[in-house]
């Protein structure tokens, strides 16, 4: 038996709790006395205490006595199965084999992966945090460090041993893949010839240098590859260098690309259609012809289906989507779609950035100190400080 305190709103009550194992040997809690609020009585806890002492003849120590103990992570345990279950132990021990590496590479690439997934820092705090996980191997920080020039180098092997081990694993059929860009920044203002430089930043960081990343996966999440590309390069001219990567090392032939709308534009859709594969994109309604426009608005020929958050319609629209150059065209098939829960958010987000905007009008000075993003987008000065909100 013990003395449990229980919280409940802004209260706490003690209760005699004794334990004991149910029919499937599970162990289980069961109050045997309620002995009240403490905040009425702060006796309670050390009566409570006293009765647990004269029944069972032992001394109980008490709840305000016991410290903290330092706790160990032992979370790599599951992700040590799924390491195993892909070979990357084989592949990375091959690895080190043929480049004669004195270190243990697989224990070493294990460390920073561990790290990335259950607490992300630096390789140097990677290091200094090692006695913090039970049953992993210390490793060297140099050895870290040594260990990223191999993956760079040996990059390509070992993303095709992963790609056909799934393939094997999960009986995994690959006919859509998903393609997505984003970027990585530096805590740096250099940039180099190869890959660090200044560009468009998905993390908002826009006076640091940066690297752009193109990552394929399958339907079940699974990464197929990837590729960097400058910090400056736009997200719809990363596809040829991907799709080519999927077609010659992976020797994917049939597949349906699946990509944001930055990934639309004609010359990729030529490009996905010369390489035989197909391909679902968002798209901008404001860029399409007016007559699509119009057939987008006309509410003949909605299919509506109702949820519980709203209704949600959908329509299938016959397209012909001119290629530039008088390259012919692509018949494609526009899938348009109303959605009442997303209607609302977007109402919402207008909202808020028109209020942001209006703040920002009450104090026009502001308004050039600023950065231009989010509601100050839509606030307009001209030289005479006279200010307008936009309402679209």
């Amino acid at each position: 038996m013990f003395i449990k305190p229980t919280k409940s709103k802004n209260f706490t009550y003690a209760q005699l709790v004794e334990s004991y194992r149910d029919e499937e040997g599970k162990s289980r809690h069961r109050v045997i006395f309620n002995l009240g609020r403490v905040e009425d009585n702060p006796s309670l806890l050390r009566i409570g205490q006293r009765l647990v002492e004269l029944a069972s003849g032992k001394k109980v120590c008490s709840i305000e006595d016991l410290q903290g103990e330092e706790i160990l992570g032992w979370g790599h345990v599951i992700y040590k199965k799924l390491w195993q279950e892909y070979e990357l132990d084989r592949i990375l021990k091959y690895v080190s084999e043929k480049t004669k590496i004195a270190y243990d590479l697989p224990n070493t690439v294990f460390r920073m992966v561990v790290q990335h997934l259950l607490d992300p820092c630096s390789k140097l705090k990677t290091y200094s945090k090692q006695q913090e996980y039970v049953g992993l191997e210390e490793v060297e920080l140099n050895h870290l460090y040594r260990a990223l020039d191999v993956l760079q180098q040996h990059k390509e092997e070992i993303e095709e041993e992963i790609f056909h081990n799934s393939r094997t694993l999960f009986n995994m059929e690959v006919d859509i893949v998903y393609y997505d860009v984003t970027t990585f920044y530096f805590e740096s203002t250099k940039n180099d010839e190869e890959l660090k430089e200044f560009g468009y930043s998905k993390d908002g960081k826009l006076n640091r240098v940066q690297v752009v990343m193109g990552l394929f996966v399958d339907t079940e999440g699974r990464p197929i590859g990837y590729e960097l590309f400058k910090g400056n390069v736009f997200d719809s001219k990363t596809l040829k260098k991907s799709l080519e990567t999927l077609s010659e090392r992976f020797s994917i032939r049939k597949v349906v690309i699946v990509a944001d709308r930055g990934m639309n534009s004609k010359e990729n859709l030529e490009m996905i259609k010369e390489k035989g594969y197909g391909y679902v994109f968002a798209s901008k309604l404001r860029s399409m012809p007016q007559q699509v426009i119009e057939q987008v608005l006309d509410q003949e020929g909605y299919i509506q289906i109702n949820e519980e958050e709203g209704s949600f319609r959908y329509k299938v629209l016959e397209y012909d989507n001119k290629l530039t150059k008088g390259k012919g065209s692509l018949e494609e098939r526009l899938i348009v779609t109303y959605s009442d829960k997303r209607a609302r958010k977007d109402a919402a987000d207008r909202q808020r950035m028109l209020d942001k905007a209006t703040k920002l009008l009450a104090q026009p000075s502001k308004i050039d100190a600023a950065n231009k993003r989010g509601g100050k987008e839509i606030s307009q000065t001209d030289k005479r400080r006279q200010c307008q909100v936009g309402s679209g």
